[in-house]
Formats: C-alpha cells, structure tokens, sequence
C-alpha cells in the first residue's frame, strides 16, 4: 500500500509540474505571436517621406504584395529600373506594386535631388510606382524602415551590398524574401515569389 501511495503521490506531483509549464509553453507562444504581428504591423506605421518631401507611410500599400527597392540613377544596375516597372505593370492589377527608396550610400551613384531623380526615371524609364524620399539604407544613419528590413530582428538581417536591393513584402507585412542587387525584377525565382505571394490569403 505504501508503494502505491507513494507512486500516486508523484503521479499528482508530475501532473502538477507539468500543467504550469504548458501554461508557461502557451504564453511564450502568444507573446512571439503578438511580437511578431507587431513587426508587420510596425512596418506600415513607419514614417517615411515621399518623392516629393510629404510626410506618409507604408500604411496605404497594406494587404498589398509590396518589392521595396534601394535605387539609384547613376549606377550600372540601374536599367533595371525597366524590369522593375514592366513586374510593376505585370501585377498591380492584381495587388502590388513596386516601392522604390533612392539611396547615396555606394559610391554617390544618387546624387541628385529629389525633383531630379523623379525626372530622371519618369523621363528614361517611364516609372509610375511610387518613388520615395532619399534614405540611408545602411549605418548609423539607417532609415527606421531598413532597420526593419535588414536589422537585427529581420528574418533576412545584414547591410544592404549594393544599389537594387529588393525585399517581397507579403499582404500581411511580413517579410518574405530577400534579392541581392543582382537579381533581376523578372528573374524567375523573384516571379514565382511574386506569384506565390499574390496567391496566398
């Protein structure tokens, strides 16, 4: 008898134990859930200033499959500003659109103002997404929105490596991929992202 009161005493002792843990499990599990629906909702909410210096944010892009791209006009990837307005013009329709941030940071390839550059790509390559404010993608100086794409707490985290870096947003604000500079805008595997990315609910 005495064995078996003491193997139904750590029986009760076990079960006690084990239910503050999975109340433990669950609440970690909420608290990553909400930190990380905070994250795609800060995005929006980040302040950012338009091409032509008005205050706004990402807010007005939400439930769209957003490309945010650093651009620069002076640079030898820039004519993939046409590949960029061609994906643009290819799927808007349908929920996206491209964000281009003009950035000076690799070796002054943007140097202009921003009138200039608004010229420059609506004049050689006819770009109707939106155009915003120049940026520091990188360093001490990075844009609160870069230290969301890039930063420590981003799944795809590490400095910007050149001009034409591109990051695919998903309709709920998460981060879902992350192209190097060298990536065409209609590379294959950037299109089947977009796609896949339009498609999901």
């Amino acid at each position: 008898m005495q064995l078996e009161s003491v193997q139904s005493l750590t029986t009760h002792l076990f079960v006690l134990m084990l239910s503050p843990m999975k109340t433990l499990a669950i609440i970690v599990a909420l608290i990553l859930m909400q930190t990380v629906a905070g994250r795609a909702e800060s995005l929006y909410q980040i302040p950012v200033k338009d091409i032509d210096g008005k205050d706004t944010s990402l807010n007005a892009y939400k439930g769209k499959v957003l490309l945010v791209v650093n651009v620069a006009s002076k640079c030898g990837l820039t004519p993939q500003y046409s590949a960029l307005e061609a994906t643009h013009e290819k799927y808007k329709d349908k929920g996206f659109t491209v964000l281009g941030f003009p950035c000076n940071q690799f070796l002054g390839q943007e140097p202009g103002t921003n009138k200039e550059i608004k010229e420059f790509c609506s004049g050689k390559y006819n770009v109707t997404f939106p155009l915003f404010d120049k940026i520091a993608v990188n360093g001490p100086k990075r844009h609160p929105l870069y230290v969301a794409l890039a930063g420590n707490e981003s799944p795809f985290p590490g400095d910007i490596k050149w001009n034409f870096g591109k990051f695919l947003i998903g309709r709920d604000g998460k981060i879902i991929k992350r192209f190097e500079p060298r990536t065409t805008p209609d590379a294959p595997e950037v299109t089947a992202a977009i796609e896949a990315a339009l498609a999901a609910k």
